[in-house]
């Protein structure tokens, strides 16, 4: 077990950390559920990595900004790990609001534009600091906390309405065994990503924001990076075990802040068994897209050297992309196309529907 472990972090290392640096359908408006519930979110902030950046990251240092990123939406590179839309984008979408403008661009904003919540997620980092020198979520909250102080954009008093999205999609994992620390302490480590996932969660909650979702972690074992090893057509179990374990203490974390709050404040988003559900669509589930080779990426490079968005030293693109997009779920080695994150938040509609619109 240990050497397969050690297999998987070593594709997950190379995986985030190379991608790194080298409309809306699907999803109902949010009135409907409004009427229903009684919640009508007006800001969402955002904490994280790059499942939810929407452009943080300097130019200079991500592949989020070279072409074919964006390709979809807006039509341009613009910071997205993806070709299109990301999660932020569809929660933004199914609570009614834009989507937040990203805390670099924040200056360039008119304040009635920012009046819809920010975003602080930047891809690549994670609870603790990452091989990506990028603030982790401590410095991201802690900007949030400086922007309340300042009491210029936002007050706590005007938080009543707000909606956080916390995610944590797995940098900190890679990271522990870059460092070759042995296999055995990784269910401790585990432990401890989660229990600082907690603090983070009840701090935020605690800045005024009234609802918390934190998503529980993707099937890191499906991930491209992992899934070539067999021809994209088998998760990685071993792998999904793990995840399982973060899930199953993230998710009793999540009771435990509720019965301190004495009401469902935090909420988790299941990612792990929506993108497993997407996998398995023979068309059975309503909205979401039926993708042939669900493992297989749109964009890669050229050979194992290269990534997607990759040039050599003469400018020549070395990667290559599928004719459609629209019919892969995996943009690239670990992040979804915008059609895979718009299936993602179909099957996710009804849980988010009656938790994160309740009153």
């Amino acid at each position: 077990m240990d050497s397969l472990i050690k297999l998987f972090v070593c594709f997950y290392v190379f995986l985030f950390t190379s991608l790194l640096f080298a409309e809306i359908n699907g999803v109902e408006g949010s009135d409907k559920n409004h009427r229903l519930y009684g919640f009508r979110p007006t800001k969402l902030f955002v904490f994280g990595d790059s499942y939810a950046d929407t452009g943080n990251i300097k130019k200079s240092l991500s592949s989020s900004w070279k072409f074919p990123y964006g390709i979809t939406f807006p039509g341009k590179p613009a910071g997205r790990f993806s070709d299109g839309r990301v999660a932020t984008d569809f929660l933004a979408k199914f609570v009614g609001i834009k989507s937040p403008i990203p805390y670099f661009w924040k200056s360039y904003a008119g304040k009635k534009r920012l009046q819809h919540g920010m975003n602080f997620a930047y891809g690549g980092t994670g609870v603790f600091n990452t091989q990506v020198p990028l603030p982790n979520m401590t410095t991201q909250i802690d900007f949030f906390k400086n922007i309340l102080t300042a009491g210029d954009i936002y007050i706590p008093s005007n938080l009543i309405s707000s909606v956080a999205l916390v995610s944590v999609a797995g940098n900190d994992y890679s990271t522990f065994i870059s460092q070759n620390r042995p296999a055995s302490d990784f269910p401790a480590f585990i432990k401890q990503v989660v229990d600082q996932t907690e603090v983070n969660l009840r701090q935020i909650h605690a800045l005024g924001v009234k609802k918390v979702a934190v998503p529980l972690l993707q099937p890191l074992g499906c991930l491209p990076g992992i899934t070539f090893a067999s021809s994209f057509q088998r998760c990685n179990e071993t792998q999904n075990a793990l995840v399982r374990l973060h899930n199953s203490l993230l998710q009793q974390a999540v009771i435990k802040l509720n019965n301190e709050a004495k009401r469902s404040t935090f909420i988790t988003l299941d990612l792990y068994n929506a993108f497993l559900t997407v996998f398995n669509n023979k068309g059975a589930n309503p909205g979401s897209t039926t993708f042939q080779s669900p493992l297989k990426p749109c964009c890669v490079g050229v050979s194992s050297e290269y990534n997607c968005g990759s040039v050599d030293e003469k400018g020549v693109k070395k990667y290559m992309i599928c004719d459609d997009p629209k019919s892969a779920f995996f943009w690239d080695g670990s992040h979804p196309t915008e059609e895979g994150w718009r299936s993602v938040y179909s099957v996710l509609h009804q849980s988010l529907t009656a938790s994160l619109m309740k009153a």
